[in-house]
């Protein structure tokens, strides 16, 4: 997503495009995928450390900061796909030089890292080499957004993880928070995603906050959040920022936090959307679990293209 939040149990806010899902690779996946493999306790597990990385910190650095970590999965699947190739470190022994994370619009930003790490450490423990990283990102995204009241979506599952990361890539195709409307049209049409489904993905908003270093002059007043790692921190949605729901939208022409989210007045159609979802709350919900759904599906690996880590942050 265009914002400069930070993200994870730290914080938390959004393409040479690649091809959508392929129905090959679509079957592959299932909703049931690890149904037989005895690893029963996964979505437990995912529960329970989303939930303890949630609220292990007391407001405004808890819920928002942690639930953000929707950031980092958006940061994922928009470069290479829905891959985990995020989370890889630099490690010239495995061949990944330069990793995704330390590209610009990802460095000194993304938060979560160490979450994803302690999912992963359990479900290794209770199921060894059977899931992958690419699926604890992204269920446990959909978890944070469940735990901060907001809605769920379907997921099909068997994901695998990549063994490059790709940074030029993120460099340029990850929208900036200074993004004008038309720059952010073109970047989701090049993932697969239409206009309306980009008003929607941005009410991932709702939660998290922004540097103030990457925050609009005209609402400066806001930054009242000191960090120790980011300086001081504007809410993006500074009425509820603890809780995911549709108060983002409220007067996003004059209250968005960025351009990025301003900009989403600028055209007729797409304001009419704006104000529909700060109206409707229902309405937001339904066309967000739907364009997660999709978007969890953009070019994951299946097969001999990939892998399961035993560890996130490094290839096999």
């Amino acid at each position: 997503m265009a914002s400069s939040s930070t993200t994870g149990s730290r914080h938390c806010c959004f393409l040479l495009a690649l091809p959508l899902l392929s129905s090959t690779a679509h079957g592959q996946l299932s909703p049931t995928f690890y149904a037989a493999t005895r690893c029963s306790a996964l979505d437990r597990i995912v529960r329970d450390e989303v939930s303890r990385a949630l609220f292990r910190d007391p407001p405004p650095l808890g819920g928002p900061r942690m639930g953000a970590s929707l950031r980092l999965f958006f940061h994922d699947c928009f470069v290479q796909g829905c891959d985990a190739a995020v989370l890889l470190d630099v490690d010239p022994t495995k061949g990944i030089l330069l990793g995704e994370k330390d590209a610009g619009p990802n460095a000194n930003s993304l938060r979560g890292f160490e979450v994803v790490d302690s999912i992963q450490s359990k479900v290794e423990a209770a199921c060894p080499g059977v899931v992958s990283c690419a699926d604890i990102l992204a269920l446990a995204t959909r978890e944070a957004v469940v735990a901060l009241n907001g809605s769920t979506w379907p997921l099909l599952l068997g994901r695998l993880d990549s063994r490059t990361a790709n940074q030029s890539q993120a460099n340029s195709d990850l929208p900036s928070p200074g993004s004008d409307i038309d720059t952010l049209i073109a970047a989701f049409a090049r993932k697969g995603f239409t206009a309306p489904e980009l008003v929607a993905l941005s009410g991932a908003h709702t939660i998290g906050l922004a540097r103030c270093v990457n925050v609009d002059q005209s609402q400066m007043q806001r930054c009242r959040v000191p960090t120790t790692d980011s300086g001081l921190m504007a809410a993006l949605d500074d009425q509820t920022p603890e809780e995911f729901d549709s108060h983002y939208y409220d007067k996003l022409g004059k209250r968005g936090l960025s351009r990025s989210d301003r900009v989403l007045t600028s055209r007729g159609d797409l304001d009419a959307l704006v104000r529909k979802y700060s109206a409707s709350q229902a309405a937001f919900f339904a066309d967000f679990a739907s364009a997660m759904k999709k978007m969890s599906e953009v070019g994951v690996l299946t097969g001999a293209h990939g892998e399961v880590r035993a560890n996130c942050r490094r290839v096999n």
